[in-house]
This record gives C-alpha cells, sequence and structure tokens, in this order.
C-alpha cells in the first residue's frame, strides 16, 4: 500500500485530449468484451488481420488419416509455422507441446463419424475448454442436414458458454453429400452461423461468388482447404479467397498431405499474410523444398 504522505502529487491529466478509444480491427467484433478480443488477436494477426489455421482434426470422424497416422511425426514439424491450431483435445495432449504457446481452434463438438450419419453430435463441457486455454470453440454446423437442427442447438449452446468465459465460438458449416457448395448455400450457412452468435465462421470457397459469401457474412471467414489439391491450386484458392473477402484459411490436408508439408505451410503464409501471388507463393515453396533435398 502506498504512504499517505511523500507521494509525488498527480499532475498529468492530459486535460481537453479526448481519451483515445480505439476500434478493433476484425469486422463483427468492435463490442465484444476484452477477453473476447484478446483471444481473437491471438488468432488473426493485429498487423495483417489474417490467420493461417492449420487443421488437423480430421481424425475425430475418419481415424488415421492419410498424413496423420503419426501425428507427432507429421504434424508437430509444422506447428511453429501455423498462426493458430484446429485440433481435437485428444491430439492437443497427446502431441502438441504446451511449450509451442499457440492460440488453439478448439474441437468442441464430436458424435458421429463417417461411417454413420455425419453431424450427430454433441458438444463438450466448457470447463474442459477452460482447462485447455482454447482461444476459440469449434462446433460444426450442418444447415440443410438432417441434424440441422440439433447442431444449431449445439452452436447457440456453445455461444452462451463461450460467452461466460471469453472465449469465441468458429461456426464450422458443414457440407454433406446432397448439399451444393455454391455462393447461395455457403452465404446463407455462414450467415446462419453468424445470426446464432459465431465470432468467425469456416466455410468453402466456392469458384463463382465467393465475395458474396463473404460480404453478407457480418463476421470473419476463413475458408477451408477440402480435400489435397495441386500446390498451385491450392495457392490460388487461397489468394482468390483473400482477394474477394476472407480473413484467412484454416487448411489441413493442402498442408500435411504435400509434397514437402513444412515449405507449404510457408508458402500459405506468403500469400495470405504478405500478399504474395499463388505463382510467388509456388516460388517459395519449390525453393524451401529443393533446400531440404
Amino acid at each position: 500500500m502506498a504512504e499517505a504522505q511523500g507521494n509525488i502529487d498527480s499532475k498529468d491529466f492530459g486535460l481537453g485530449i479526448p481519451q483515445n478509444n480505439q476500434g478493433y480491427y476484425l469486422k463483427g467484433s468492435a463490442h465484444l468484451e476484452w477477453g473476447m478480443k484478446d483471444r481473437l488477436a491471438r488468432v488473426f494477426s493485429p498487423a495483417t488481420g489474417k490467420t493461417v489455421m492449420l487443421a488437423f482434426d480430421h481424425g475425430y470422424i475418419m481415424g488415421p488419416t492419410s498424413g496423420l497416422e503419426r501425428m507427432d511425426l507429421t504434424i508437430v514439424p509444422l506447428l511453429a509455422h501455423a498462426d493458430c491450431l484446429m485440433c481435437t483435445r485428444g491430439a492437443l495432449r497427446q502431441i502438441v507441446p504446451p511449450t509451442f504457446t499457440k492460440p488453439i481452434s478448439l474441437r468442441f463438438s464430436a458424435g458421429s463419424t463417417v461411417l454413420t450419419e455425419l453431424n450427430d453430435e454433441c458438444v463438450m463441457d466448457i470447463e474442459e475448454a477452460v482447462r485447455l486455454n482454447a482461444s476459440m470453440l469449434a462446433v460444426m454446423v450442418g444447415v440443410g442436414s438432417k441434424h440441422e437442427a440439433l447442431t444449431v442447438r449445439n452452436l447457440t449452446a456453445t455461444v452462451d458458454a463461450g460467452s461466460r468465459h471469453g472465449i469465441p465460438v468458429l461456426g464450422v458449416t458443414a457440407v454433406g453429400k446432397e448439399l451444393v457448395r455454391d455462393a447461395r448455400y455457403l452465404a446463407m450457412a455462414s450467415r446462419v452461423c453468424a445470426e446464432n452468435g459465431a465470432h468467425v465462421v469456416k466455410t468453402y470457397y466456392c469458384d463463382e461468388g465467393f465475395e458474396k459469401v463473404a460480404a453478407t457474412c457480418p463476421v470473419p471467414i476463413v475458408i477451408a482447404g477440402g480435400k489435397k489439391l495441386p500446390e498451385l491450386d491450392a495457392l490460388k484458392m487461397a489468394r482468390n479467397a483473400i482477394d474477394q473477402g476472407a480473413c484467412g484459411v484454416d487448411m489441413g490436408r493442402n498442408i500435411f498431405q504435400a509434397d514437402n508439408p513444412i515449405a507449404m505451410i510457408q508458402a500459405v503464409k506468403a500469400v495470405v499474410h504478405d500478399n504474395e501471388s499463388a505463382e510467388k507463393g509456388l516460388e517459395l515453396y519449390n525453393t524451401l523444398k529443393n533446400e531440404k533435398e
């Protein structure tokens, strides 16, 4: 406790100078409370407003996916290059060293697998997310699927729980076999996630009309990488998505299934954060790849 006597009197009040009330760099996030903004600032670079998330949660519905058979050998070398890790609690505890201090987008919903009806899911206990120091909670939302209502309820329940602890929520738009990945559907699914409280939306890129998908979603969008593409095509997808309003990528197979995953994630970062063209990104990829050979 300060002594009652002997202190220097306060005098620098800045009278006549209004307090600088800074805004916030992510759209739709200006009115969030401090903890939410702090966690989002870990995921999205304050310098660029973008993110390169590394997704390796595929095993929760697919088992040992190609490239994820031994995550300690394939994923751990990539961690230092990712802005954020999107994974399950099992993978987090089993193979991610806490010393990496990367923000975690925690897969918060789970249930069915590819062997049955997808999206029949439940959500975890929010205390588990707090124990794991999650920066974001990822919940699948199957707009138009058989389990649409269940997944929307999962989203709203997660938003409610996350709000109590200052943890933002990532609404992941699920696309089943019966759903078309066109701008009309993706815009609807993304908007439904945002309207139900998602602070960030993960959706797919589409060749026609993606700028409308991004424009009509009032919160940041990150695109899923989807199935493995040739490296140049994956970089072009990232470039086009950023140019048309996305705030980053959440890629998995297009990184960890690349011929040189470490080179690929650095090439993606060059496109997303450094505004490089896809062709320049491919040059960087080949340069880094050849250095390791």
